[in-house]
């Protein structure tokens, strides 16, 4: 899942957000969504769903299925 990671830090950066704000939005730990930015665990499925709201993407892009 090494795309998922890449794509995650590139829309978090992009947004001007910091791996804290995600962290608070999805009430995890920062360290929690830097090992998810560097492939060291997954989220799961819900937190993905909610992931992908807030970072207003589809799964399929931060997946690497699609590249929009």
């Amino acid at each position: 899942m090494k795309i998922f990671g890449e794509r995650l830090k590139e829309i978090r950066t992009e947004k001007h957000l910091k791996q804290t704000d995600i962290a608070k939005l999805l009430n995890v730990s920062g360290n929690t969504v830097h090992a998810w930015e560097t492939d060291k665990q997954e989220p799961s499925m819900a937190t993905l769903l909610k992931l992908s709201d807030i970072l207003e993407v589809s799964l399929d892009y931060l997946f690497g299925k699609s590249d929009y």
